[in-house]
């Protein structure tokens, strides 16, 4: 019986050699054989050396490096390929997250054997005004657009058994919103509340939470294209109630419609509708496009192990 332990390292430097002894105290109260696997997504630091140094002196990490930054959630899809342990603790590197939820994660997940999954949610959201706001907005965004209960403030950090792990891997899509797949692969799944800390920055910032709320509500649902429908059945809607009216003033009432300002208003809020639409559009099929060329999901460039440093 096997534990793994998966983290993906960018910018991680500082981090790797104290999350991986805190990370093997913990997994050794256990008592079962474990494994790490250490993700390098393109790092342009040093991080994929200092893991590689740790294969080094213990035959149970393996370090993928991927030729090239695909992403967070790639990265993360990679490394549960190659886990094969029983059962699967994921968490970020950064330390923002205590290396020591796997003792928390391990009694819940084997108190009780109905559950799959045991993963962490902040009890209170990090950072200022903005930061919360905004991050309140995004699940409320995501959860309201999609038919998906997406879980709000959730961690990286979280326990998975090798069933769940092999129903996770079964979604091949290249446009790839790893949270809400978390969802969709369904089973017993129970959130934890817990403490996050807080670095004092963070790289998402509104644009990019924007872009991030965009991609997994296209991603996860439809429901933006029947939205479409709704629009335009509304303004077309309206705009007929808009000429009748005017045709029932100028026939019966004798009364002249004029006015320059209120064409022009017109004009641009159909124009605005129309445009807005043909945006959703084209999202929807920019990502047809991406999952048509089937392009891999990351490349390995190599995988570094005590005994064998070839991929």
């Amino acid at each position: 019986m096997k534990v793994s332990v998966l983290t993906t390292l960018y910018y991680s430097s500082a981090y790797v050699h104290e999350f991986y002894n805190r990370c093997l105290v913990s997994v050794k109260k256990t008592g079962w054989e474990y494994e790490f696997i250490f993700v390098n997504d393109g790092s342009p630091d040093d991080s994929l050396q200092k893991a590689v140094d740790l294969t080094k002196t213990d035959q149970n990490c393996k370090v993928i490096d991927l030729s090239r930054n695909f992403g967070h959630a790639k990265a993360i899809m990679t490394g549960l390929h190659h886990c094969a342990g029983d059962y699967v603790f994921l968490i970020d590197c950064d330390l923002e997250e205590d290396p020591e939820l796997l003792d928390l994660f391990w009694e819940r997940i084997q108190a009780d054997k109905s559950l799959d999954v045991v993963y962490g949610t902040q009890i209170k959201r990090r950072g200022g005004w903005f930061e919360r706001t905004s991050g309140w907005l995004f699940y409320k965004l995501v959860s309201t657009l999609t038919s998906v209960d997406y879980p709000s403030n959730s961690l990286t950090a979280r326990i998975m058994t090798k069933r769940y792990v092999d129903a996770v891997t079964l979604y091949r899509e290249r446009e790839l919103e790893i949270w809400g797949v978390f969802v969709l692969s369904g089973f017993n799944q129970l959130a934890i509340p817990v403490n996050k800390g807080f670095k004092g920055s963070t790289t998402y910032t509104f644009r990019r939470k924007l872009g991030v709320a965009i991609d997994a509500i296209t991603s996860l649902s439809n429901r933006p294209l029947y939205f479409t429908f709704v629009i335009g059945f509304l303004s077309f809607f309206f705009a007929c109630v808009n000429v009748t009216v005017i045709v029932y003033k100028k026939l019966f009432l004798d009364v002249d419609i004029e006015g320059w300002a209120s064409t022009l208003a017109s004009i641009w809020l159909v124009g605005g509708m129309i445009l807005f639409v043909l945006g959703i559009f084209g999202i929807y099929l920019s990502k047809m496009f991406n999952e048509i060329k089937a392009r891999p999901l990351s490349i390995i460039k190599k995988i570094y192990r005590k005994n064998d440093h070839t991929s």
